[in-house]
Protein backbone atom coordinates (compact mmCIF):
# COMPACT_ATOMS: atom_id res chain seq x y z
CA UNK A 1 0.00 0.00 0.00
CA UNK A 2 1.42 3.40 -0.98
CA UNK A 3 0.41 6.92 -0.15
CA UNK A 4 1.21 9.84 -2.38
CA UNK A 5 3.47 12.41 -0.77
CA UNK A 6 2.84 15.04 -3.40
CA UNK A 7 -0.12 16.08 -5.50
CA UNK A 8 1.46 14.81 -8.72
CA UNK A 9 1.87 11.25 -7.41
CA UNK A 10 5.55 11.33 -8.36
CA UNK A 11 6.77 10.21 -4.95
CA UNK A 12 5.28 7.31 -3.06
CA UNK A 13 5.91 6.13 0.46
CA UNK A 14 5.45 2.47 1.39
CA UNK A 15 2.83 1.88 4.06
CA UNK A 16 3.39 -1.85 4.49
CA UNK A 17 6.73 -2.91 5.91
CA UNK A 18 9.07 -5.38 4.28
CA UNK A 19 9.67 -8.66 6.06
CA UNK A 20 13.42 -9.11 6.59
CA UNK A 21 14.34 -12.25 4.60
CA UNK A 22 16.86 -13.19 7.33
CA UNK A 23 13.93 -13.70 9.72
CA UNK A 24 12.23 -16.25 7.46
CA UNK A 25 12.70 -20.00 7.12
CA UNK A 26 15.38 -21.47 4.82
CA UNK A 27 12.91 -22.23 2.00
CA UNK A 28 11.65 -18.66 1.96
CA UNK A 29 15.21 -17.35 2.09
CA UNK A 30 16.04 -19.47 -0.95
CA UNK A 31 13.04 -18.02 -2.79
CA UNK A 32 14.18 -14.48 -1.93
CA UNK A 33 17.61 -15.35 -3.33
CA UNK A 34 16.02 -16.71 -6.52
CA UNK A 35 14.02 -13.51 -6.93
CA UNK A 36 17.17 -11.41 -6.55
CA UNK A 37 19.02 -13.62 -9.05
CA UNK A 38 16.27 -13.78 -11.70
CA UNK A 39 14.96 -10.21 -11.33
CA UNK A 40 11.29 -11.11 -11.15
CA UNK A 41 9.31 -10.89 -9.02
CA UNK A 42 11.23 -8.26 -7.13
CA UNK A 43 12.40 -9.37 -3.70
CA UNK A 44 10.80 -6.20 -2.30
CA UNK A 45 7.35 -7.24 -3.46
CA UNK A 46 7.90 -10.72 -2.07
CA UNK A 47 9.01 -9.13 1.22
CA UNK A 48 5.56 -7.56 1.47
CA UNK A 49 3.79 -10.82 0.58
CA UNK A 50 5.90 -12.60 3.22
CA UNK A 51 3.69 -11.12 5.93
CA UNK A 52 1.32 -13.95 4.97
CA UNK A 53 3.42 -17.00 4.04
CA UNK A 54 0.52 -18.63 2.15
CA UNK A 55 0.31 -15.56 -0.09
CA UNK A 56 4.09 -15.52 -0.53
CA UNK A 57 4.15 -19.18 -1.63
CA UNK A 58 1.04 -18.95 -3.76
CA UNK A 59 2.59 -16.10 -5.71
CA UNK A 60 6.04 -17.71 -5.87
CA UNK A 61 4.69 -21.05 -7.08
CA UNK A 62 2.38 -19.48 -9.66
CA UNK A 63 5.19 -17.23 -10.89
CA UNK A 64 7.49 -20.25 -11.27
CA UNK A 65 4.91 -22.54 -12.89
CA UNK A 66 3.35 -20.02 -15.27
CA UNK A 67 5.87 -17.27 -15.91
CA UNK A 68 9.30 -18.87 -15.67
CA UNK A 69 8.29 -22.24 -17.05
CA UNK A 70 4.83 -22.87 -18.50
CA UNK A 71 3.96 -23.46 -22.13
CA UNK A 72 4.57 -20.19 -24.02
CA UNK A 73 8.12 -18.93 -24.36
CA UNK A 74 9.36 -16.74 -21.54
CA UNK A 75 10.48 -13.77 -23.64
CA UNK A 76 6.99 -13.45 -25.11
CA UNK A 77 5.41 -13.59 -21.65
CA UNK A 78 7.88 -10.93 -20.49
CA UNK A 79 6.82 -8.62 -23.35
CA UNK A 80 3.18 -9.10 -22.39
CA UNK A 81 3.92 -8.51 -18.70
CA UNK A 82 5.72 -5.26 -19.46
CA UNK A 83 2.93 -4.23 -21.86
CA UNK A 84 0.38 -4.63 -19.06
CA UNK A 85 2.59 -2.71 -16.64
CA UNK A 86 3.17 0.14 -19.08
CA UNK A 87 -0.43 0.37 -20.24
CA UNK A 88 -1.79 0.66 -16.69
CA UNK A 89 1.15 2.86 -15.65
CA UNK A 90 2.49 0.60 -12.92
CA UNK A 91 6.08 1.76 -12.65
CA UNK A 92 6.90 -0.73 -9.91
CA UNK A 93 6.04 -3.72 -12.08
CA UNK A 94 7.03 -2.08 -15.35
CA UNK A 95 10.53 -1.30 -14.14
CA UNK A 96 11.46 -4.82 -13.07
CA UNK A 97 13.09 -7.02 -15.66
CA UNK A 98 13.41 -10.75 -16.05
CA UNK A 99 17.03 -11.85 -16.28
CA UNK A 100 15.82 -14.93 -18.18
CA UNK A 101 14.13 -12.64 -20.72
CA UNK A 102 17.35 -10.66 -21.15
CA UNK A 103 19.28 -13.91 -21.59
CA UNK A 104 16.78 -14.84 -24.33
CA UNK A 105 17.63 -11.62 -26.19
CA UNK A 106 15.20 -9.02 -24.83
CA UNK A 107 16.76 -5.57 -24.64
CA UNK A 108 15.39 -2.33 -23.20
CA UNK A 109 14.59 -1.13 -26.71
CA UNK A 110 12.15 -4.03 -27.06
CA UNK A 111 9.89 -2.29 -24.53
CA UNK A 112 9.90 1.14 -26.19
CA UNK A 113 6.93 0.60 -28.51
CA UNK A 114 4.80 -1.68 -26.36
CA UNK A 115 1.87 0.64 -25.76
CA UNK A 116 1.60 1.23 -29.54
CA UNK A 117 2.66 -2.31 -30.51
CA UNK A 118 0.34 -2.66 -33.52
CA UNK A 119 2.03 0.30 -35.27
CA UNK A 120 5.54 -0.83 -34.41
CA UNK A 121 7.87 -2.58 -36.82
CA UNK A 122 9.80 -3.92 -33.85
CA UNK A 123 7.46 -6.85 -33.13
CA UNK A 124 6.67 -9.83 -35.30
CA UNK A 125 3.13 -11.08 -35.97
CA UNK A 126 3.31 -13.69 -33.22
CA UNK A 127 4.36 -11.10 -30.64
CA UNK A 128 1.66 -8.72 -31.79
CA UNK A 129 -0.97 -11.45 -31.54
CA UNK A 130 0.07 -12.20 -27.95
CA UNK A 131 0.06 -8.50 -27.12
CA UNK A 132 -3.49 -8.17 -28.49
CA UNK A 133 -4.60 -10.82 -26.03
CA UNK A 134 -2.90 -8.98 -23.16
CA UNK A 135 -4.56 -5.77 -24.33
CA UNK A 136 -7.99 -7.40 -24.54
CA UNK A 137 -7.66 -8.86 -21.05
CA UNK A 138 -6.44 -5.63 -19.43
CA UNK A 139 -8.95 -3.34 -21.10
CA UNK A 140 -11.85 -5.85 -21.30
CA UNK A 141 -12.11 -5.40 -25.04
CA UNK A 142 -14.70 -7.18 -27.10
CA UNK A 143 -13.23 -9.89 -29.29
CA UNK A 144 -14.52 -11.46 -32.46
CA UNK A 145 -13.79 -14.46 -34.65
CA UNK A 146 -10.99 -12.61 -36.47
CA UNK A 147 -9.30 -11.88 -33.13
CA UNK A 148 -9.35 -15.56 -32.15
CA UNK A 149 -8.32 -16.72 -35.62
CA UNK A 150 -5.29 -14.45 -35.37
CA UNK A 151 -4.32 -16.00 -32.03
CA UNK A 152 -4.90 -19.57 -33.24
CA UNK A 153 -2.62 -18.91 -36.20
CA UNK A 154 0.29 -18.48 -33.77
CA UNK A 155 -0.61 -20.37 -30.60
CA UNK A 156 -1.97 -23.67 -29.38
CA UNK A 157 -4.82 -23.83 -26.90
CA UNK A 158 -2.38 -24.51 -24.08
CA UNK A 159 -0.20 -21.58 -24.97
Amino acid sequence: MYEALSGDNSMKKPRISYVDPATTDPAMQAEFARCAKEGTPRPESQAIRAHVPAVFWSFANTWRDVFHTGVADHALKELCRIYVSHSVTCEFCGNQRSIKGANMGLKETHYDDLVEFEKSTQYNERQKAALTLAEAIVWRLDTDDAFWARLRKHFSEAQ
